[in-house]
């Protein structure tokens, strides 16, 4: 069965535009438009769709007012459209927390040009996005408050997780689909005094990477910031790998990162592969890893360089992530030491690193 798709956008070439794409591949159905947020709400309550595709500039009612009226009343995957800048970056961020699971960059000349490249991406993108795990995923990411679990924590199973003895020198988060809010849910967990630095890859355009870092810190009791070259490892620090570059960890100079134009054969940029890679060579043993919510399987290779250096492999539940792709690759290869809720990572990390 056709994965049916709702339309909203107030320009008239971009809708027409996007449903010539996806009525042109046999596994969409475009069940309707909107031109703004207001008909956009009143289209899914009355049509039912399995993914919207969400503009963010409209009239009577925003995109991301629309996508919080839709969460609220009938939550559906939705996908945003987003300028590649930084005030589109922030009211992407925005339109995320308020339920949106994935943002795709609005080009009106990439749209325009009939490229085989661009439809393949977008369709795919519409496909994958109407698999997520939204009712979930939408209660597990919005609670980003910080919460004090009981100590021993104690699995479903009332099995006591005792506290490893390895010394921590690193930790190393690496995640996509699904990711910004569930970084905002483990980081904002972690205390301000938290004594090991901190390495972050999010699959993210460059254009929004700086937005990211500005609101995890504004949130989190920990510093958090877009990476430089040679910016310094300290601990209570997590560095955010700058979109379309690669992030290497240095063990020289004390510990720093080094910010290299990304190659052209990886199709990520940044990507986890590279980064935790780096890590295993620089602190063999001596990495914590946490692959969470994503599409694909970055992170995989990275995550077998580190354990075969004697590091601790975590991954996110596949019930707490959007999309269980890249945590699913790790435990597919026997790699994953734990299996984690991404409500309960942050007190983790925590536990492990005290």
């Amino acid at each position: 069965m056709a994965v049916t798709v709702l339309v909203v956008d107030d320009s008239g070439f971009f809708r027409r535009r996007l449903v010539e794409i996806f009525e042109a591949d046999p596994r969409l159905t475009v069940i309707g438009t909107a031109n703004n947020g207001r008909e956009a709400v009143e289209k899914v309550l009355a049509l039912s769709p399995d993914v919207v595709t969400m503009d963010y500039e409209m009239p009577i009612l925003d995109g991301i007012s629309a996508v919080s009226n839709i969460m609220k009343l009938k939550p559906t995957p939705v996908l945003m459209f987003s300028s590649l800048t930084h005030e589109g970056a922030k009211i992407t961020l925005d339109a995320l927390e308020a339920g949106a699971i994935d943002f795709m960059p609005k080009n009106f000349e990439d749209i325009s040009r009939d490229s085989a490249v661009v439809k393949h991406a977008l369709v795919e993108r519409v496909l994958t996005v109407a698999r997520t795990r939204l009712a979930r995923s939408t209660t597990a990411l919005r609670s980003i408050a910080p919460k004090i679990a009981p100590k021993p924590i104690v699995t479903e199973r009332g099995v006591i997780i005792p506290r490893s003895r390895k010394r921590v020198s690193l930790v190393a988060i690496g995640t996509s689909t699904g990711g910004p809010m569930a970084l905002q849910t483990v980081l904002s967990k972690l205390p301000k005094g938290f004594s090991a630095p901190i390495v972050v890859v999010q699959h993210m355009p460059a254009a929004f990477t700086g937005a990211f870092a500005e609101r995890l810190n504004n949130l989190c009791q920990i510093t958090v910031k877009e990476a430089k070259d040679g910016d310094r490892l300290e601990a209570g620090v997590a560095l955010l790998a700058p979109g379309g570059k690669q992030m290497m960890v240095d063990s020289r100079h004390g510990g720093c990162v080094r910010i290299l134009e990304g190659d052209e054969r990886l199709n990520y940029k940044p990507s986890v592969d590279v980064t935790f890679g780096s890590a295993s060579k620089c602190y063999p043993g001596k990495v914590l890893s946490v692959v969470m919510t994503g599409m694909g399987v970055d992170g995989r290779e990275g995550a077998r360089m580190l354990k075969n250096s004697g590091s601790r492999v975590w991954i996110q539940s596949e019930e707490s992530c959007v999309i269980y792709g890249m945590p699913m690759a790790i435990e597919k290869a026997n790699l994953a030491d734990d299996i984690i809720d991404l409500n309960h990572i942050g007190e983790r990390i925590s536990r492990e690193v005290s």
